[in-house]
């Protein structure tokens, strides 16, 4: 807890960032529009001495600190983008955009970065190099991909890299980290079902397409139960079915659209194929036909086993055994993912807390991701930039 301590103690650079980290709230950004963002994060390193380089996925900012001759690496990644969400809440530093909003701490990622980049810079307290990651357009955008295909690991090569997201429920300042899958791959489908449209009172004149379209709904749930391993995770969601315009009109199509969440691609491979065949089958069972989409957005989050256990006992170190809670994978998805596929590394999860620490003027409802009346925990800046800090220097130690 020192460390904590020590960040805490130092109140002016603490309400300095505090202060960032509101402005950032107050001036929310979508995925690979963060100028302004970028910027603020830019000069703040420039301030400190920190080396820039900047453009990667578009908006992305890499900082380097660097000390003593190994060298080992190591990447810290926060992401800055927001969401397109309306937001509730009417306290000072609310959004000043409409229909655009932090509603899932981005804004606090990047503050707990730039306070860990702050002290790293001022200590240098390790031996190698330490790349920080400010990355854009996690939102769905695929940042983290754009960011590899720009040459962030040519171009600053790193041992292993690790990712931190806020966690509402959790106590404020505890961690939590697991092996393997902490989060799912997210994926989109659609199908059109095609018929003939026909008078609702001579139904045997067309094809109805709606009946086919509820017909897949259900059996689109067997594959989950019947085709995959019981042990291995999955979730199809039918989000959206459309058809028709008039209530005494048979439409002459219909079409279902959803996501597909799975914690690996063996499993999302069996889903893709047995969907298309159900869909195809099925229309053609009723004298119809099908169009089949299927799109492939994130891979499945899956932390590295020894830098997660390494990432463990930092943990535990930090703030001890008590407050460091083995993580419950979600069917969530992030693209981080995109970093774990090409380099060692874990991606971890700090308490939000419950919501009790937002400010009068706050919206109704919880304070969970993706909520109109979100806001991050200011508390969390402390011990969050500590354990940046801390990974940092244990990763990096003397040899």
């Amino acid at each position: 807890m020192a460390l904590i301590d020590d960040l805490q103690a130092d109140a002016a650079t603490l309400a300095a960032i505090t202060a960032l980290r509101r402005d950032i709230h107050a001036h929310p950004e979508l995925c690979f529009e963060e100028q302004r963002t970028s910027d603020l994060v830019a000069r703040q390193l420039e301030q400190w001495g920190i080396p820039v380089h900047r453009g990667l996925g578009k908006t992305g900012v890499v900082g380097i600190v660097k000390n003593g001759s190994s060298p080992r690496a190591i990447g810290l990644r926060a992401d800055m983008d927001a969401l397109p969400i309306t937001e509730r809440n009417t306290f000072a530093h609310a959004s000043r955009h409409a229909g655009k909003m932090h509603a899932c701490g981005h804004d606090g990622h990047t503050a707990m970065l730039l306070a860990a980049a702050h002290h790293l810079a001022r200590h240098r307290d390790f031996d190698g190099t330490v790349y920080l990651i400010f990355q854009p357009a996690e939102e769905g955008g695929g940042g983290a991909r754009e960011m590899i295909q720009d040459g962030l690991f040519e171009r600053f090569p790193m041992d292993a890299v690790f990712g931190m997201h806020n966690w509402p429920g959790y106590p404020a300042g505890h961690f939590a980290v697991c092996d393997g899958p902490a989060m799912a791959s997210s994926n989109e489908f659609k199908v059109v079902v095609r018929g003939k449209g026909a008078h609702a009172a001579l139904p045997h004149l067309g094809l109805d397409p709606v009946p086919v379209a509820c017909q897949m709904v259900q059996a689109f749930q067997t594959v989950v139960t019947r085709n995959k391993k019981p042990l291995d995770t999955a979730v199809i969601s039918v989000t959206m079915v459309h058809a028709g315009e008039a209530t005494n009109v048979v439409p002459d199509h219909a079409v279902i659209e959803g996501t597909v969440r799975t914690f690996s691609v063996e499993v999302l491979d069996l889903i893709e194929r047995r969907m298309e065949e159900i869909a195809r089958h099925t229309a053609a069972a009723f004298g119809c036909t099908a169009e089949f989409e299927f799109k492939r957005n994130y891979p499945p989050t899956v932390n590295h086993a020894r830098e997660a256990q390494f990432l463990r006992g930092v943990m535990r170190e930090l703030v001890g055994a008590e407050a460091t809670h083995e993580f419950e994978a979600a069917m969530t998805a992030e693209d981080f993912s995109f970093f774990l596929l090409e380099r060692p590394g874990a991606y971890f999860v700090i308490g939000n807390g419950d919501g009790s620490h937002r400010d009068a003027g706050h919206g109704l409802g919880p304070c969970t991701l993706h909520n109109p009346s979100y806001d991050f925990n200011d508390q969390l800046l402390a011990p969050g930039a500590a354990l940046w800090v801390r990974l940092a220097e244990r990763f990096l130690a003397p040899r």
